[in-house]
């Protein structure tokens, strides 16, 4: 059985040869006063792959001419990109990254992580990339500092945590967004949900209905609310407000808010309830909130409840009656006056529909139940599974799934336009 040779680029005799090469190309920048950050990219690899051939001849590297011009990429990268980082950004498959140290990179694809067949020169190296990366965001990384989230240019988002806090080396996790958002077409086409549960959605979004999408991390609660908003209509006017915009409503009227920390005196903060509370005088149609974790979820119950219909927002839970228990939660620590019971009718009130969304063993992320709250009994929330997602084997052993009706109708009223539309839905799935 033949042993599978390891790429070049993957051996420490690259990791070597590129650091003393990189050293060499900094020396020899600084010293001729080169400014390098004004040059084009051709200008730059052309400069780099001269200068990386005088520095082989120079040491005397023993690499063949393939080998050289793969650090001379490289080089390119670590001068005028983001190192070993660069190929993965640009990809547009890979929709997290995740480092753990120097030595381990693992990405994700289509939900599913693997071991990236990349890794940085040490530690040091790390800390390089991810500040070049900040530099342009104001945003610093140091040991005053050791922890950091950003918001990237292109909408993705950036989480970082070095020593004494990581320790382990530098920990990096970014989070990349689809410049095109999710349709509620394209979901229905990677088996999200099938028709009659579009339907439902469309329905609910089209008829004001408040909406609290459930799921757990990375099952893809923020593509579904983006999906969602496809179906709100053109003449309505949106406000969103997340800690770090993520969302890319396909919308022509939207007003984007996000949440601000403060400075190292703590002044300056600016909360996502400070934001809720002032979108009210914003003259919004609709408030989407991109995930509920905290005191904000008095103000955003209150608006649901005071003429805001239609909104909608997230939350951590792992499923639809955790969801609403978190609520109770999240307003008790944010000092809630009231009762319990006062409390309960206020989310059942609120809220139309909770929608749970899982990712599953292969990575696909589908909906696992869409629950119609109903109203408060015998001091709990009451309410209605509607469709539950449902595996089942069939005669050749085939692995089948499907999203039965558990034979409810919507309760809410604000669906009596929609009932037929809702009927012929159903009907088209069932022949």
């Amino acid at each position: 059985m033949e042993e599978s040779v390891i790429p070049y680029e993957q051996t420490q005799q690259f990791h070597d040869v590129m650091s003393a090469a990189h050293e060499f190309l900094l020396n020899r920048i600084e010293d001729n006063h080169l400014d390098i950050a004004a040059w084009s990219r051709d200008t730059t690899v052309k400069y780099v792959d001269a200068e990386t051939s005088c520095f082989v001849q120079e040491w005397r590297i023993p690499i063949n001419e393939e080998e050289m011009r793969k650090v001379s990429t490289a080089l390119v990268k670590e001068l005028a990109g983001y190192g070993p980082l660069d190929d993965l950004l640009a990809d547009a498959e890979v929709e997290d990254i995740l480092v753990n140290g120097y030595q381990d990179v693992y990405v994700s694809r289509r939900g599913v992580l693997e071991r990236a067949p990349v890794r940085f020169i040490d530690n040091r190296h790390v800390l390089r990339i991810v500040r070049r990366i900040l530099a342009p965001l104001g945003r610093r990384l140091d040991e005053s500092t050791p922890m950091v989230d950003a918001r990237l240019p292109n909408g993705g988002r950036l989480n970082a945590v070095i020593e004494p806090l990581s320790v382990g080396g530098p920990s990096v996790s970014i989070r990349k967004f689809r410049r095109d958002p999710f349709t509620p077409d394209d979901l229905l086409a990677n088996g999200t949900f099938d028709r009659q549960i579009g339907a439902l959605l469309q329905a609910a979004v089209e008829a004001r209905c408040n909406i609290l999408i459930s799921g757990g991390t990375s099952s893809g609660k923020t593509s579904l609310l983006n999906a969602l908003a496809f179906h709100i209509p053109r003449q309505e006017r949106v406000v969103t407000i997340e800690d770090t915009a993520e969302l890319s409503l396909n919308h022509p009227h939207v007003v984007r808010l996000e949440s601000r920390l403060g400075g190292f005196d703590g002044g300056g903060a600016v909360s996502i309830r400070e934001l809720v509370r002032n979108s009210l005088r914003m003259r919004p149609d609709r408030i989407v909130v991109g995930e509920v974790r905290g005191a904000e979820v008095l103000e955003m119950l209150q608006a649901m409840n005071t003429g805001h219909d239609g909104s909608m927002s997230t939350i951590h839970a792992n499923s639809p009656r955790d969801g609403l228990y978190r609520l109770e939660m999240l307003a008790g620590f944010a000092d809630f006056q009231g009762s319990e019971d006062s409390l309960r009718r206020q989310i059942a009130s609120a809220i139309d529909f909770v929608v749970q969304i899982a990712r599953l063993g292969n990575g696909r992320r589908v909906i696992s139940s869409v629950t119609e709250v109903t109203g408060v009994s015998d001091r709990i929330i009451t309410t209605q599974e509607m469709y539950r997602y449902e595996t089942q084997v069939d005669a050749n052993g085939n692995e089948r799934e499907s999203w039965p009706g558990l034979g409810f109708q919507p309760h809410s009223r604000k669906l009596e336009p929609f009932r037929q539309f809702l009927l012929d839905a159903a009907r088209e799935v069932w022949t």
